[in-house]
């Protein structure tokens, strides 16, 4: 490895974070004649070119014989388009320089040892940490086939989420609000609890800034959405489903998908709320590989006591709700210590015009068996 193999790393990660492939991973990729670069492609979108395709087809006869550095383990199989290592020995490059390797369990694998077999040099692991952080929802996905979380919280200095009297529109500022919606276009799909509805009657889509809307999910035990909600009307202009338990009506369950939008059941927890586990797998089943949570607190608890937020993001205004604001960022009944509290894992912090925002990798203290009573 070198300073040089680092630079086009970097690259071809900035390359990466393009497009919008999912349920493929996120890939970029540089070819390069030294520290010439040649080419430069990423995946735009599920069904077309990989990265490695875009940028050897741009490169042309230059490819041969030169460095191709790629984020992500070259393909070996056959999936929606061809294997991206055909692809690479074809065109006579003489040296691969891979991010990480490929962490699909289904797939045997092969992409690395198959280019050695053909005589290419291979280098893994350069900038490894940051290819692995550009797919980290992919992985989540394609091993657990569970879709990947966010939870996007936005609280006062005193952890409330509204007034005494209920106000809550809008806590954080301008510049968050725009934060939020560039978060809403990094994912495939954005969640609320059913009382957010019921009080915010929200659109979740992206106006905002530029970038495409996410489908909308809302978490609804027993189907109270309304029918002349802004998510009901505007079900045709964006892919919507309301996930809920054996206690929604079925007749309103008709009534919505009559609506365009997909009714999920998932069984209930005994406190009567949608099993959010199950849930996560039924959107990975429909390919929704990340989804962001924006709320409420209900199920922002909820969704914290069973360690499924992935990743928080916090948006924290300057400002003071008092005790009786209502209710708190998240209903839980929390950690019993400070040693079991989840927490963020290297938090990284940025100003939004007056708010701060902190996000990153949630990490969940590891559960201790119950001590065994002396005898």
């Amino acid at each position: 490895m070198s300073e040089l193999d680092d630079l086009m790393m970097d690259k071809a990660l900035a390359l990466g974070k393009l497009g919008e492939p999912s349920p493929n991973p996120h890939v970029g990729c540089v070819i390069a004649d030294g520290d010439r670069v040649l080419a430069e492609g990423y995946h735009e979108s599920v069904g077309l070119d990989h990265a490695e395709v875009v940028a050897l087809t741009r490169a042309g006869e230059q490819a041969r014989g030169k460095t191709l550095y790629v984020t992500l383990e070259p393909c070996n199989h056959e999936g929606r388009t061809s294997p991206c290592v055909d692809a690479i020995i074809k065109a006579g490059i003489k040296r691969v320089v891979v991010g990480c390797p490929d962490p699909n369990p289904t797939v045997t694998g092969g992409g690395i040892a198959r280019l050695r077999n053909a005589g290419i040099e291979v280098t893994v692991g350069v900038r490894e940490a940051q290819a692995m952080e550009l797919i980290r929802a992919w992985t989540k996905y394609i091993t657990h086939r569970q879709t990947y979380l966010s939870l996007k919280l936005a609280l006062s200095l005193d952890g409330r989420i509204a007034t005494r009297t209920g106000d809550s529109q809008w806590v954080t500022g301008e510049e968050s609000l725009k934060q939020v919606h560039a978060l809403r276009a990094e994912h495939d799909a954005v969640m609320v609890g059913i009382n957010t509805v019921l009080s915010d009657d929200p659109l979740l889509t992206v106006r905002h800034v530029s970038g495409s809307s996410p489908a909308r999910v809302v978490i609804d035990s027993k189907l109270r959405i309304p029918t002349n909600s802004r998510l009901v009307a505007t079900a045709q202009e964006a892919p919507t489903c309301v996930i809920t338990t054996g206690a929604g009506s079925r007749a309103i369950a008709e009534t919505l998908e009559g609506k365009g939008i997909s009714v999920i059941f998932v069984p209930a927890t005994a406190e009567g709320r949608c099993d959010m586990a199950v849930a996560l797998r039924e959107l990975a089943a429909r390919e929704v590989v990340s989804v962001l949570c924006e709320g409420g607190a209900e199920l922002a608890g909820s969704l914290l006591a069973n360690r499924l937020a992935d990743e928080l993001h916090a948006f924290i205004a300057p400002l003071m709700l008092g005790p009786r604001g209502r209710p708190g960022v998240a209903d839980w009944a929390g950690p019993e210590t400070l040693a079991d509290a989840p927490r963020i894992e290297q938090p990284r912090w940025e100003l939004c015009g007056v708010d701060a925002h902190v996000w990153g990798p949630l990490v969940y203290p590891e559960k201790k068996p119950p001590s065994s009573r002396p005898e």
